[in-house]
């Protein structure tokens, strides 16, 4: 019945987006149009935005330039993210000082926004002014690359920008190339700019004023998107413009029928299908899927430090005994992904990455013993808590994580909330037991032990207060050393395995279902697709 529901719905949607199609055909054939379909509401135009979805990502980085993109690299038969090496895109050279303190940047000659206005070096500046100053998610990420105020941006002539430092920090240049340092048209955004809205956040929340390789045509918040080709781009690699001419990305709540809707010709790609869909996808052979980890992201049980009974170590390793890791991995991905437990070592991890597997496996009898270590041999009620959207993959797990702990005497209610609620009760400490996931914009080990692992913030889920990790990522941010920066960073890992504030549980593949014609799908950092990649063979 689920799945006559889902045909339906996509018959219907089909013909819903026939005008649509149709309103193209003038410009240019089907060929040439990439049509998206998303799960996830597109409710803003500004990814910076403190409320903006990660939908919202993947348009500001093809309506917005950075001064620097990440390159790629091949992995096997998968295009994925270069985090150590970089390319230009408004920048047409860059380079660092022997020291590491000073970053500069010569801009593209010609470069224009969409409106034709010259790219200018002020308009950079402004721009990164704006990323550390106004009120969004930019200036903490950026911060984490120790950009912080606009007396760092300094102006040396009229193609040149100097970025200073007062210490070398290996992730300014990477926070250079996210989402959050995009190029806007300060002219523009100024023209809109109110007493009250000095940067013109709710104008840019709904409107274009970048230069990147396409412009946005339609824009109906939660509902389309539709984005044409800007054909003055000059800052793609090589000086090529994209493949498609128009992208239309159509949000279709339900999995089922966006996975339909791929098998029936009426879309061309969606990466947030159903793992169950996509086993029946590669079975039946119609449909591309370009599988790829997630490296750095990471799905995880969270225990709240801050209130008891979890504040209690071997409450926590009590817990993370008992998991039933590979039932939970199958009842969520059916096995697609990369498992965070299970490893082998004891004190000292392998290797200096992060994250990586932990030495954590099911062994209830030990779950018993720690349980009574902890003073609590005969268990006691609690909570866990999961969002709405991650329902799908996340409900199997709650019930056997729920079954697991009954077996030692810890009787768990199984709440599913809104994706608001859980977000505030991250926030705010406010919950029990968290199963969640999260992922990084630049995977390095001390970059996720500063962001997930202290501070009083919503992304230290367990809400671990260990002086010694705030000691060592302190010393590990600008450590210049290979040798010592990895027996920091392994020190760090140990300390997480050893007190458990959270468990990691695994990195699901991110699946990109695609019309076998297309082509050049790369895994990024952000998790969305960059339609600049692609290509119809």
């Amino acid at each position: 019945m689920t799945r006559l529901r889902s045909t339906l719905t996509a018959a219907l949607l089909a013909i819903m987006l026939l005008p649509v199609f149709a309103a193209t055909a003038h410009a240019q054939t089907r060929q040439e149009t990439l049509r998206a379909v998303s799960g996830g509401g597109i409710n803003s135009l500004d990814p910076t935005l403190l409320n903006a979805t990660r939908e919202s990502i993947a348009f500001g980085l093809n309506v917005y330039d950075r001064l620097v993109s990440f390159a790629t690299k091949r992995e096997g038969d998968r295009l994925v993210f270069d985090m150590d090496h970089f390319r230009g895109e408004l920048a047409e050279s860059f380079s660092v000082s022997p020291d590491g303190l000073t970053l500069t940047f010569k801009l593209r000659q010609g470069a224009t926004f969409h409106d034709g206005t010259p790219v200018t070096v002020e308009d950079v500046k402004w721009s990164l002014d704006r990323a550390v100053l106004a009120k969004s998610g930019a200036a903490p990420q950026l911060a984490s690359g120790s950009l912080t105020k606009p007396e760092q941006f300094v102006i040396v002539d009229d193609r040149t920008l100097q970025v200073k430092l007062e210490k070398a920090d290996r992730l300014a240049m990477g926070n250079l190339a996210t989402p959050f340092a995009r190029i806007i048209n300060s002219k523009l955004a100024r023209a809109h700019a109110t007493a009250d809205d000095p940067w013109a956040n709710e104008w840019l929340k709904s409107n274009d004023a970048g230069g990147g390789a396409y412009e946005v045509e339609r824009f109906a918040p939660g509902q389309q998107v539709t984005l044409r080709r800007y054909e003055a781009w000059k800052n793609g690699p090589d000086g090529k413009l994209p493949w498609f001419k128009r992208v239309i990305v159509q949000v279709v709540p339900e999995a089922a029928t966006r996975a339909t809707l791929l098998e029936r010709g009426d879309a061309d790609i969606a990466i947030d299908l159903q793992a169950s869909d996509v086993i029946a996808i590669e079975q039946r052979g119609k449909l591309k899927v370009v599988s790829n980890p997630q490296t750095n992201a990471f799905t995880f049980l969270a225990f709240n430090g801050k209130r008891a009974p979890w504040d209690q170590v071997k409450l926590r390793q009590a817990v993370a005994a008992a998991l039933p890791y590979d039932p939970m991995f199958q009842a969520a991905l059916f096995g697609r992904g990369r498992k965070l437990y299970g490893a082998t070592w004891t004190d000292t991890p392998p290797t200096a990455s992060f994250p990586q597997p932990m030495p954590v496996h099911t062994d209830p009898a030990r779950a018993k013993a720690l349980l009574a270590e902890a003073g609590i041999p005969t268990g006691f009620k609690t909570t866990l808590i999961y969002s709405v959207s991650n329902a799908a993959t996340l409900e199997p797990v709650a019930t056997l994580i729920k079954e697991a702990l009954a077996g030692i005497g810890i009787e768990v209610e199984v709440r599913k909330l809104a994706d608001a609620q859980v977000a505030s009760m991250a926030t705010d400490k406010s919950f029990d037991m968290l199963l969640d996931g999260s992922a990084a914009y630049l995977p390095s080990t001390d970059y996720f032990f500063r962001i997930f692992y202290q501070g009083p913030t919503r992304w230290n889920f367990g809400g671990w207060d260990q002086p010694e990790i705030a000691t060592l990522t302190a010393q590990a941010r600008f450590e210049t050393d290979p040798a010592t920066y990895d027996r920091l960073a392994k020190r760090m890992i140990a300390l997480a395995a050893e007190e458990e504030p959270i468990v990691l549980l695994w990195q699901p593949n991110l699946e990109a279902v695609m019309d076998p014609s297309i082509d050049g799908f790369t895994y990024w950092y952000h998790r969305q697709t960059d339609y600049r990649d692609l290509y119809r063979r």
